[in-house]
């Protein structure tokens, strides 16, 4: 009778783990299991949380290592004894619960398709009727019902079956709190409050540049020499919010372009469809920021004139910064709280981007990051005027001239590129694909590039250093121009059908796919500008830096199309392809 049981026992283990390695699960040395003396496999499941992160990595490896230890010495006293960490426990019913939730979404979808093709089947011969006359449709729709994806109910029983076993493990019985999970309900369409907003903040927009450029132009702020040091106070920090509002524009542009041409970004990027931002929202945060930051232009530029004191109202830009911080950072669920939160998540991860995991949104928000220098810049010359009180005695040279800042102008200058080359390390490492190493290679030629540029900047009358500005800079641009169009872009393909392309495009007109290649040439060689060194006075200096920051912006929201169009037809980053949950089990064998 025991011998019996542990038999039936043992047919259902093994039953069940074929089950298992059918459905994607890999297990260790599944098919040459031993069992004990008492007849019972001999194998353990170690639950096997994945090392995406850093503290993963570390509680994995001590985890491991100290389960092994106790599970050692008491399977030498009692046998019978294993231990297992809670926080992994925790963190493994997280996982099986998205895995449960992943699939009854997938069932849905499923069940969806089927319906879905007997409406076609159904338009289809109702057309057919009315073409040609005959009422032919009763028996293909006898045929057609009689199918299995059709007439199974399968599809219904599994989704019972899993709200049957969610409810119970993991809602507590509690059916409606189960139906949360299983079926969340998508917030209400508020497209047309937000459309609402976007034109009055564009209205407004509109009307404060027209007052500040008549105010700047009624007290000559840009023309009097007297008043360079206002260009050193606010140019750095409208500078930064002009950028920024640039790059939001850009990125919305995107999302339109990707909603027109249907590229599936929210699957590629891993978005939660439900809070991950549409076109309308990106113009909408893009509008509201610059009409906050014109008009406390406006109003700085008004007290200045009006003879307030300067030491007051300087300190205008400082706090709009600081306001802005304290937004991105704010936990109230208010203003875009998901988005704003998962960017700084991202932003983490590229900043410990050798021990993260990297996904496809943290590279694409790394290369972001590398047309964004200039800001960066912009942000250490606010944060020394502002920390170190410059504010208040107007010695703006202090900062310019240290040896610090001129050391912390090589780091951030480097630290975009220096991230993403620590992203395509840790894909190296995870993949051993050797691409990842050539393209390694790229964001040192680059970092070399900017390091020459920044040296040349602060000896002009240096040849040798011209020099090597512009060998540098010529093999970093031609290293990324090979980059952007054969590798991210996937373009000059001498053996497709359609001349230097590819042959899958998600845009008609080709001609268009050939003027951006010609414009990626013209903005990647913004950086002539460096040595050609135009002499001009130091508003005007300025100024050109913004322009050309601006381009490399734009350059980059017109590289953002390309990639992830190349991504959505061709998967060229290699990522996953189709949605699929890990599960935190792996089994091993108990000796």
């Amino acid at each position: 009778m025991e011998s019996s049981a542990l038999s039936s026992e043992s047919s259902q283990t093994d039953d069940m783990i074929l089950a298992l390695e059918k459905n994607g699960v890999n297990f260790v040395n599944s098919a040459t299991r031993t069992k004990t003396k008492k007849g019972k496999p001999n194998t353990t499941l170690r639950i096997d949380i994945p090392a995406t992160n850093p503290t993963r990595t570390i509680s994995a490896l001590t985890s491991m290592i100290w389960e092994d230890l106790v599970n050692n010495t008491k399977k030498e006293t009692s046998g019978e004894y294993y231990m297992i960490n809670k926080k992994k426990i925790q963190c493994a019913e997280k996982m099986i619960r998205a895995a449960f939730v992943e699939l009854y979404r997938g069932l849905g979808l499923l069940k969806t398709y089927s319906s879905l093709n007997m409406m076609a089947f159904m338009k289809i011969l109702k057309k057919f009727d009315k073409v040609s006359h005959e009422q032919a449709s009763a028996s293909y729709l006898k045929a057609v019902k009689r199918s299995h994806f059709i007439s199974s109910d399968k599809i219904v029983r599994l989704m019972d079956e899993v709200e049957s076993i969610f409810t119970k493990h993991f809602a507590s019985n509690d059916s409606k709190k189960a139906m949360q999970f299983l079926r969340p309900q998508r917030p209400k369409d508020s497209d047309h409050y937000v459309t609402f907003l976007l034109g009055l903040f564009t209205g407004c927009l509109v009307s404060l540049v027209i007052v500040y450029a008549i105010l700047a132009y009624l007290s000559s702020i840009f023309s009097s020499n007297s008043q360079v040091a206002y260009t050193e106070i606010v140019y750095p920090v409208f500078s930064v919010f002009a950028l920024l509002s640039l790059h939001l524009f850009m990125y919305g542009c995107n999302l339109y372009m990707w909603k027109c041409t249907r590229i599936n970004y929210i699957f590629i990027f891993e978005f939660v469809p439900k809070t991950a931002l549409k076109y309308r929202d990106a113009f909408l945060i893009c509008t509201a920021l610059m009409t906050s930051v014109i008009g406390a232009m406006v109003a700085h530029l008004m007290l200045r004139v009006s003879g307030f004191s300067p030491s007051h109202v300087d300190a205008i830009p400082g706090i709009l910064l600081l306001a802005f911080i304290v937004i991105l950072i704010c936990p109230f669920d208010f203003l875009y709280r998901p988005t704003r939160y998962c960017f700084l998540r991202i932003l983490r991860n590229i900043v410990l981007s050798p021990f993260y995991k990297v996904l496809l949104v943290d590279f694409f928000m790394a290369d972001q990051l590398t047309s964004q220098i200039p800001l960066m810049r912009h942000l250490e010359s606010i944060t020394c005027y502002f920390l170190a009180g410059n504010f208040q005695t107007h010695d703006y040279q202090i900062c310019k001239t240290g040896r610090t800042y001129r050391e912390w102008a090589y780091l951030i200058s480097f630290a975009p590129y220096y991230w993403r080359a620590m992203q395509c390390a840790r894909r190296w490492f995870d993949e051993s694909d050797p691409n990842h190493l050539a393209n390694l290679g790229k964001y040192v030629s680059a970092m070399v590039a900017a390091g020459a540029r920044l040296t040349y900047a602060r000896q002009p009358d240096s040849h040798l250093w011209l020099g090597i500005v512009v060998a540098t800079s010529a093999v970093a641009t031609i290293y990324q121009l090979y980059w952007d169009f054969v590798k991210d872009w996937g373009l000059l393909d001498r053996k497709s059908k359609n001349l230097w392309l590819r042959n899958n495009l998600v845009l008609k007109s080709k001609s268009i796919y050939y003027m951006s290649i010609a414009l990626n040439v013209i903005l990647r060689l913004a950086w002539l500008e460096t040595v050609m060194n135009f002499q001009t006075n130091r508003i005007q200096s300025e100024l050109t830096d913004v322009m050309l920051a601006s381009l490399e912006v734009i350059r980059r929201g017109h590289w953002n199309f390309y990639r992830l169009e190349n991504e959505h037809l061709n998967n060229a980053g290699k990522f996953r392809a189709v949605k699929t949950v890990p599960l935190p089990f792996r089994e091993t064998d108990s000796d």
